[in-house]
């Protein structure tokens, strides 16, 4: 019994004992939503974490604002060559012919900075049928385009031709028939439509005539005929290629547009979203990656879907793009990055040296060893993109890189020396040192705020530089630098080729270009002087 009662004493005191009453953690503040929230759009309501009916009508209009905002934002490229397209389809110009300017650009029509130093010849090709054949004349400067604005080829001096000129096909998205082995350059197209944009340069820089006769005689567009040239007949014999003709291209119609008005800018309103649109129908559903298709999407631009907004919708459309636009405005205008300043302390800009020409890595160093690539840095350099295709026409590695004597290299400036916006009442000047880097020619533009297209003067032709047409090459001062003056009045025992006429109650912004640049301009041996007011 003793044993029975000392084995049961035992047993009790090795039982558990009941668990004392647990208490729930708090609840970290920083995973709640408070009742109110004070944000950009107002104040939010969230009665125990659930949002009240006026707070769901101010989230839901913020998130379509935010995806139109992001529209905007991601598709502006795309919005500027569809706007390059309707151009051209305003003055008659169909997909498959061109327009050549062949006594230069002027002021008259709208083109963002573009220039009246070389002679330009752009073109619309459609793939819906097929691969597409350009054949370029000796002597271009440009490249092919699809129409998100995304560089396809260079053509001409910086591609595989080398100025000599050369046969390009380029090959429409989807396509799986066959390609020729060799006899043409071949590039494929994302998207269905594509533009070829190209820049000549003039005889002894005083003549465009021979150079526009070169471009008429040598450019071609034609479709590719496949199983033809470059197709050996053994791939015909294995079954691999059909036996094409050898075709004979019809010439390329041009059209004249030196003197022609047309706008090529992108709206700035609602209808840019109508614009927006009319490319998404257009084009594949997959021509543009998904991430950025889906703010597109999200605001109810779908491909093979009307877009009808209704009126709440529209109200925020149209708030968005105006916000935006400033956005887009302010960059250009007044960039807060120091990093896109050419020289420390210079208004003399351009972001392309540090994002390259996807706007992603800086351009390859160019050493006595050859090219020195940066490492990839991983993300995209998206006020960088913004500010280009807000104020320029055209991407391409060419204008994206530091090899001498090939290309041409800009820069640009919207500021004074005093980092005031030019008032086209006020006269200016410019010196430029002795020895400019160029081994072709350089120039200076001047541009209208507003437009970013050539500032529209009496004067036609807004620029000075030493080609001697289409006004006086500039005359140097004894001790070989250029001074060239700035304002609405030709300064007392100033040439007419160093002065440039602006207009009152009209702000500009001026674009440096040197063609062919030497190596002083990439390691900033030479630096251009700053523009100053002088009266």
């Amino acid at each position: 019994m003793r044993l029975l009662a000392a084995t049961a004493v035992c047993a009790a005191l090795v039982l558990p004992r009941p668990a004392a009453a647990q208490t729930a953690p708090a609840i970290p503040p920083s995973v709640t939503t408070p009742d109110k929230v004070e944000t950009r759009i107002g104040t939010l309501d969230f009665k125990d974490g659930a949002p009240s009916k006026a707070t769901l009508d101010k989230v839901y209009d913020g998130l379509d604002f935010a995806h139109a905002q992001r529209a905007f934002a991601d598709t502006l490229q795309g919005v500027s060559l569809h706007a390059i397209h309707k151009g051209l389809q305003s003055v008659g110009v169909k997909d498959n012919e061109a327009i050549i300017f062949s006594e230069l650009m002027d002021a008259k029509s709208l083109w963002l900075t573009t220039n009246a130093d070389t002679i330009y010849a752009v073109g619309a090709l459609d793939l819906t049928k097929g691969p597409m054949v350009l054949e370029t004349a000796p002597g271009f400067l440009g490249a092919v385009q699809d129409y998100w604005f995304r560089w396809i080829i260079d053509v001409g001096l910086p591609g595989p031709d080398r100025g000599e000129g050369g046969k390009y096909l380029i090959v429409p998205p989807g396509y799986t028939g066959p390609l020729p082995n060799g006899g043409f350059s071949v590039a494929r197209s994302r998207t269905n439509v594509a533009l070829w944009f190209a820049r000549s340069f003039l005889a002894d820089h005083k003549d465009p005539k021979p150079v526009a006769d070169t471009i008429r005689k040598f450019t071609k567009v034609y479709p590719y005929e496949a199983g033809g040239l470059g197709t050996p007949i053994a791939e015909f014999l294995e079954g691999k290629a059909p036996l094409g003709r050898i075709v004979q291209p019809t010439p390329l119609v041009f059209h004249e547009a030196s003197g022609k008005v047309m706008n090529t800018l992108p709206p700035n309103d609602f209808s840019y979203f109508e614009r927006l649109n009319e490319i998404v129908q257009q084009e594949p559903a997959t021509s543009l990656d998904p991430e950025l298709m889906g703010p597109i999407a999200a605001i109810g631009i779908v491909k093979g879907k009307p877009f009808a907004p209704d009126e709440r919708m529209k109200t925020i459309l149209t708030e968005a793009v105006a916000q935006a636009n400033a956005i887009s405005r302010s960059l250009f205008m007044h960039p807060r990055d120091p990093s896109w300043f050419y020289y420390p302390g210079s208004a003399w800009m351009n972001p392309l040296f540090v994002s390259g020409y996807e706007f992603e890595t800086p351009i390859p160093m160019i050493t006595p060893e050859g090219a020195k690539p940066f490492p990839a840095t991983g993300y995209r350099q998206l006020d960088a993109r913004r500010w280009y295709f807000y104020g320029v026409t055209g991407i391409t590695p060419a204008m994206a890189m530091r090899v001498t004597g090939i290309g041409s290299q800009y820069l640009f400036a919207t500021l004074d020396a005093d980092k005031q916006y030019f008032d086209g009442g006020k006269t200016y000047k410019v010196t430029l040192p002795k020895d400019i880097p160029e081994a072709n020619f350089w120039s200076l533009t001047l541009y209208d705020n507003q437009t970013r297209s050539m500032l529209d003067t009496p004067q036609r032709f807004p620029r000075a530089g030493n080609q001697s047409y289409p006004s006086p090459a500039t005359e140097p001062n004894a001790d070989g630098s250029t001074t060239i003056h700035l304002g609405p009045t030709q300064p007392a025992g100033i040439a007419r080729g160093n002065w440039i006429q602006t207009m009152p109650g009209k702000g500009w912004f001026a674009i440096l270009r040197l063609y062919s640049p030497r190596e002083p301009f990439f390691t900033k041996e030479w630096r251009p002087g700053e523009i100053e007011m002088v009266l």
